[in-house]
């Protein structure tokens, strides 16, 4: 057993609460991480807080996995080259402002962690470092993406993360480094690097979703879908979104670049940050690519509508001409036969004293007549285009 073992276990053994914990640590296999997640809430929060797992590290191995902050505190001040990881759900002031005290926190960071609804970013308090990141999820059942809270307290031997939604998953983040040891004797610098390569990675399948809902929406544009317009609104806005949680990240991983020399990381946790921010690149550079083509998909349905109204206005103004020829010969017609009909009604009156009234070529002149004035009305008509 090596020496530094030897002493976290003497350390230890001086709490009689923490012997079993000490022995568990002696033994070969450390106590297996328990499952990450939601308390149950019963009236509130259960019995006050909110520590969803808490664990002691030293020498790239879980040692201890105090039940309270207090516990924690107390097995870090006893072993001080142990490391503690500290999980937070939707913690109260309370609790916060208890590990402000402990690890000298910084009051704007503290206030930022309880109000939630952070932009993504990364500010450095002494020794601590304070991070904010979005996690996302696509939801296959809705179409839409969900997207998650996670503040980080970065110390040079403590990490406390507060989520404020289901994602990211952190249980599975704290698995994969215990069953790395490498990366855990890397430090807490470790730790960030995981549960940032966690939340870069959640953001793929965000991708491929977005990617295929843009797909179905351009299929509805030239379909002629009347709904899309409002479809492609709403994957805007959550492509916008997306874009607000990822595009930080780049200038976020810039600056822990920037001090890698300063802060001595190691240098393969160096080349795991770059690969992570070279994800990140690409990651960006897709959604942008999406922004820009929504923005034209945009532009082609408001041409396709314009078109589609033009055409109907076209229809209803070749209908609304036919009409008015149709409604011009019928006049004509009903003009034409108007005369005859006056001069038949004005001869067939019954007057004795009465002008040509018992002439011999009355009635040829009055039919006659009849003729000429329906011939002469049907000329004009024809001139003018009616018949």
């Amino acid at each position: 057993m090596s020496d530094l073992r030897l002493r976290t276990l003497r350390a230890f053994s001086r709490t009689p609460s923490l012997r079993a914990a000490a022995r568990r640590y002696a033994g070969t296999v450390a106590e297996p991480s328990p499952v990450e997640q939601k308390p149950a809430l019963t009236a509130g929060k259960p019995q006050g807080h909110s520590v969803v797992d808490s664990a002691i590290y030293c020498d790239g191995a879980r040692v201890a996995s105090p039940q309270s902050l207090a516990e924690t505190y107390q097995v870090l001040h006893e072993s001080p080259e142990s490391l503690a990881w500290i999980g937070l759900y939707r913690p109260d002031r309370r609790e916060l402002t208890s590990l402000a005290q402990e690890f000298d926190l910084h009051e704007l960071a503290i206030e930022d962690a309880i109000q939630a609804h952070q932009r993504p970013k990364l500010e450095r308090y002494g020794d601590t470092l304070f991070v904010v990141l979005k996690a996302a999820r696509y939801r296959d059942a809705t179409e839409e993406v969900e997207f998650g809270e996670v503040h980080l307290f970065v110390g040079p031997d403590f990490v406390v993360t507060v989520r404020h939604a289901e994602a990211p998953n952190l249980a599975a983040v704290r698995r994969r480094v215990e069953r790395d040891p490498e990366l855990l004797r890397r430090g807490t610098e470790a730790v960030l690097y995981a549960i940032m390569d966690k939340v870069v990675d959640g953001y793929a399948p965000v991708v491929a979703g977005l990617e295929n809902d843009i797909d179905e929406i351009e299929t509805e544009v030239f379909r002629g879908d009347p709904k899309v317009s409002r479809r492609i609104y709403e994957l805007s806005r959550e492509v916008i979104e997306f874009q607000r949680a990822t595009r930080p990240l780049v200038g976020m991983l810039d600056s822990l670049r920037a001090g890698f020399d300063k802060y001595g990381v190691d240098e393969e946790l160096q080349r795991s940050l770059r690969d992570v921010a070279d994800h990140v690149t690409q990651v960006v550079e897709r959604v942008d690519a999406f922004r820009e083509l929504l923005r034209d998909i945009l532009t082609v349905n408001a041409t396709l509508v314009a078109q589609q109204q033009n055409e109907e206005m076209k229809s209803l103004t070749v209908a609304s001409n036919d009409q008015n020829e149709e409604v011009k010969r019928i006049s004509a017609w009903a003009a034409i036969l108007f005369a005859p009909t006056l001069i038949g009604t004005v001869y067939g009156m019954n007057f004795d004293y009465m002008p040509e009234l018992h002439w011999e070529f009355g009635y040829p002149f009055a039919v006659g007549l009849m003729a000429m004035v329906c011939g002469g009305l049907h000329l004009i008509f024809k001139r003018r285009g009616w018949l």
